[in-house]
């Protein structure tokens, strides 16, 4: 199979027939194989219905339905564990994402090797003051942070080889870094496309505000995962070890200036009168909380599982 599109959706039903005809025209003028997977992210509108019925018209259409809301990482790692296509496409349900980009995010992954590429809204129809500038300082701090030169982390339109997305977990809220992610795999051919961006047709966006909040923790811990969340002990052992030394070795200083004071005469106070006395105590519990966090963290890593973190409750054309 040459492509799947991977589409996650949540209350689209307006605009999936739309979308789908102009998916299926594209793909029939380039003689790709491809199949379109929806993903029903617990919608409540008539988003399923209207995926049954694409999926009897036409039998490349398949769609998975979630048993409730999980979010849009979930939807496109249960897209992406069924994908079959050699190159994978991802796209927004909302028809912002223009199919006509296909061919070309194909071309780049097939004929010059990309692992992934990464669409660059340039020009966006989105509110300015909402949307387009909290996006380019978001986008500035992941550039910062990741090392990645991508102006649009958020661009819902990427292509990935299949090795790609079938060796990257996405889960959390983590979709938006899946070139990050991928990179910290070992996929190091990672490149950008410009694309037209379409003015929202039906509905209303299903982010607010809050996305580019949570896309900023979200960057943090990413940053933090990629450089030590195969090896926790490196990060919480070595401060939690120099803390215990650093308390220990003050607490040692305090009793033997007690002592000394004592065998000489010398006029001392109580050693729980000594503020360093508490600096001592407290580095030596850090010292050792943090030591502790590592450890477990080490356990955790060698008995985690791989649940997933999404109940699928019914699938169609699989």
């Amino acid at each position: 199979m040459d492509i799947s599109v991977v589409i996650p959706l949540l209350n689209e039903d307006e605009s999936l027939i739309e979308l789908h005809d102009w998916i299926a025209k594209v793909m029939q003028s380039n003689r790709y194989l491809y199949e379109i997977i929806f993903i029903d992210d617990g919608c409540k509108d008539n988003s399923w219905n209207v995926i049954e019925q694409l999926s009897a018209k036409n039998k490349n259409v398949k769609g998975i339905r979630f048993q409730k809301n999980y979010g849009k990482s979930q939807a496109l790692d249960a897209g992406f564990q069924l994908a079959k296509g050699n190159v994978v496409i991802t796209m927004d349900a909302d028809l912002q994402d223009n199919p006509e980009e296909i061919p070309d995010l194909y071309n780049l992954i097939i004929d010059e090797d990309f692992d992934l590429i990464s669409g660059w809204k340039k020009k966006r129809y989105d509110n300015i003051i909402t949307k387009n500038i909290p996006s380019k300082l978001f986008n500035a701090a992941a550039r910062k942070t990741s090392g990645l030169k991508l102006h649009d982390f958020n661009c819902g339109l990427k292509a990935y080889k299949n090795e790609v997305i079938k060796t990257v977990k996405v889960s959390g809220e983590m979709h938006r870094y899946i070139p990050v992610l991928a990179k910290n795999e070992g996929f190091t051919k990672i490149g950008e496309q410009v694309v037209k961006h379409q003015a929202r047709k039906y509905g209303v966006t299903k982010f607010g505000i809050d996305r580019f909040i949570n896309g900023f923790l979200d960057l943090i811990t990413i940053s933090f995962l990629s450089k030590f969340g195969k090896r926790p002990m490196h990060i919480f052992g070595l401060w939690g070890t120099f803390m215990f030394l650093f308390g220990t070795t003050s607490a040692f200083y305090i009793g033997a200036y007690k002592l000394y004071k004592l065998y000489n005469g010398s006029k001392t106070i109580l050693v729980t009168d000594n503020p360093w006395f508490y600096i001592a105590l407290t580095s030596m519990i850090l010292g050792t909380l943090l030591f502790l966090a590592g450890f477990i963290g080490e356990l955790i890593i060698k008995t985690k599982s791989d649940e997933k973190h999404y109940t699928i409750k019914e699938k169609l054309n699989f």
